[in-house]
């Protein structure tokens, strides 16, 4: 008996020797023009982790074994891949195929576009509202006078809470690198991780066109997706007389569910000069801003999937101006409806990630969800080194 438990014993760590966690890529590419497809949805099913592709259509994650994988993004079919069919390459390339509708007429509606838009924000906030917790993998890059200067990124956890409608956030993991301006923390604009997270959540964004006044500023369209014939997507362009309204809305919505999918809202160089001219010193004067978020329905839960913002702006000094821009993406890896314990002592409560201590426990960067280009790895090496 003894004897066995000992070969036991031993096939266990000989197992365990083995049983090694690999890193895999996947390149996520168009099937008909080869080119890779950005911010395609890859969930590794025995994990369920949720992974969005970068620029160059790539992820990359570890795993134990193999695992089925599923494929999704808005404008084409949706695909799951047995494991045994990729042979067990640690690299290898998924081919989707468009949805091809190619319909983009003026969709006819008794309401009003702004009643439709209404009733998408309050429903899609009715099911967004539910107590969970979100596992985002979050960075930050800043420019200042259009040289890169500093980069952070972290590993955190949204709490959110449906009776009181409010985030918690803790930090698992963080890393700063570069050389951050004293001052940039106090002009930077619209960054902060304990709200904007509550702001995707409640669809804040589009409260100037939920105003009542909204026509009087704005023009509204209503058209079938190109791509997704389940799709409707609502344009929002300022109009020449509104001299305040500035940013120009893509809102992408499936009609049946009444959720939004997708939205993204940027300004022009032409809207932009519509704005006058600060001169004060202290003052700021925008030269960039753009969003775009995107919404995850997995037949059960709705939630924030990935988010990227930029913003850049002037700020007026008594001698001269320099320019300031920000890049934020957010990329949710984890959803469940359990809460977890904590102290309040651990809730971060600052601006961004750069008022936080370094705190690395894990490469956790390489299997965040989010690949960094070969480009952004420069960067941020470059910006390593300068510490």
């Amino acid at each position: 008996m003894k004897r066995l438990l000992l070969l036991f014993v031993v096939l266990l760590n000989y197992v365990s020797v083995f049983a090694q966690s690999e890193e895999y890529s996947i390149i996520v590419k168009d099937i008909e023009t080869l080119e890779p497809i950005q911010n395609a949805t890859v969930r590794i099913m025995k994990t369920q982790q949720i992974l969005l592709s970068n620029e160059e259509g790539k992820v990359t994650f570890m795993l134990t074994g193999g695992s089925n994988v599923q494929v999704s993004e808005a404008n084409y079919e949706d695909l799951t891949v047995r494991w045994t069919s990729l042979n067990g390459e640690q690299k290898f390339v998924i081919y989707l195929k468009s949805k091809n509708n190619k319909l983009d007429e003026v969709v006819l509606s008794k309401e009003s576009p702004e009643k439709i838009l209404q009733k998408l924000v309050n429903n899609s906030t009715k099911k967004i509202s539910v107590s969970h917790r979100q596992k985002v993998y979050v960075r930050e890059f800043f420019m200042l006078d259009n040289q890169y200067t500093y980069y952070n990124d972290g590993l955190v956890n949204f709490q959110f809470d449906k009776n009181n409608n409010a985030t918690t956030l803790l930090v698992e993991q963080n890393r700063s690198y570069g050389l951050l301006e004293v001052d940039v923390s106090a002009d930077l604009k619209g960054y902060n991780l304990n709200n904007i997270m509550e702001n995707y959540s409640n669809f804040k964004y589009f409260d100037p066109l939920l105003d009542s006044k909204s026509k009087k500023s704005y023009d509204f369209t209503i058209k079938g997706h190109s791509k997704n014939k389940d799709y409707y997507i609502m344009t929002v362009v300022p109009l020449d007389k509104a001299k305040e309204a500035i940013d120009n809305f893509e809102i992408i919505y499936d009609p049946l569910k009444k959720i939004i999918v997708e939205f993204t809202i940027s300004t022009t160089p032409a809207t932009l000069d519509k704005v006058e001219e600060k001169t004060k010193e202290g003052e700021k004067n925008l030269t960039k801003s753009f969003v775009k978020v995107n919404y995850r329905w997995d037949g059960t839960d709705y939630y924030v999937l990935s988010s990227n913002e930029e913003i850049g702006y002037d700020v007026v000094l008594k001698d001269r101006t320099k320019n300031i821009q920000v890049r934020n993406s957010f990329v949710t890896t984890g959803f469940n409806k359990q809460n977890f314990t904590y102290n309040e002592s651990d809730v971060f409560k600052e601006k961004s990630l750069f008022n936080k201590k370094n705190k690395i426990l894990t490469n956790y960067w390489d299997t965040s969800g989010f690949t960094a280009t070969d480009e952004e790895k420069a960067i941020i090496a470059s910006l390593e080194f300068k510490l």
